[in-house]
């Protein structure tokens, strides 16, 4: 069911993007088609990790789910960095050289984001 979400949100993108154009339907390939289904995933994973060792009323998965949360929401502002360097280079340079740009830029922000994590300024 988690997977079925995600392939839904897909389609869904692509017909909106056949309807109303590429800058609109890429909008909705934004949404987190996988994310859903791993954050679940995390927290059932951890809950029945607590439960097995004995512990029961164990907040310890909804506290990792959260977390991976912050970095797909971490991940979500490199990549935006990333989509932004591409829209604006094509329209200056050859694509190799705006990709690789927009690569090191796209390192450089999720690097950046992790170590402001790193340094507790999001805890």
């Amino acid at each position: 069911m988690r997977f079925l979400f995600g392939g839904l949100v897909t389609v869904a993108a692509g017909l909106i993007a056949k309807k109303f154009g590429p800058v609109f339907g890429g909008l909705f390939l934004a949404f987190p088609a996988i994310f859903p289904a791993s954050a679940t995933l995390v927290e059932k994973h951890e809950r029945k990790q607590k439960e097995r060792a004995g512990i029961l009323n164990s907040r310890r998965g909804t506290q990792a789910a959260a977390l991976d949360s912050l970095g797909a929401a971490q991940g979500s502002v490199a990549l935006m960095c990333f989509g932004l360097v591409v829209w604006k280079g094509f329209l200056y340079t050859s694509a190799p050289v705006t990709l690789g740009l927009a690569f090191l830029i796209w390192i450089g922000a999720a690097i950046a984001a992790w170590r402001l994590r790193r340094s507790h300024f999001w805890t």
